[in-house]
């Protein structure tokens, strides 16, 4: 099931929609780096593609997190 969240980006409110293990994932991922989900988000924002929507973006993140960790 989607789900629409919410975040604060450079000051302004922003949301996307993503998928519950992809949302999931993404929480423990910023709990393993110490770091605000938030914070996470932002990066996350600030590095994809402009033609990418946010959503995409945190997808691809969290895909290339996962597939990452299962090559170590």
């Amino acid at each position: 099931m989607i789900r629409k969240h919410s975040i604060t980006l450079h000051g302004h409110r922003t949301s996307f929609s993503l998928e519950e293990p992809f949302w999931q994932e993404l929480t423990v991922i910023a709990a393993a780096r110490t770091m605000p989900l938030a914070a996470l988000v932002t990066e996350v924002d600030e590095a994809r593609d402009p033609r990418t929507n946010l959503s995409s973006a945190i997808r691809l993140y969290v895909l290339a997190h996962l597939k990452a960790a299962a090559k170590s």
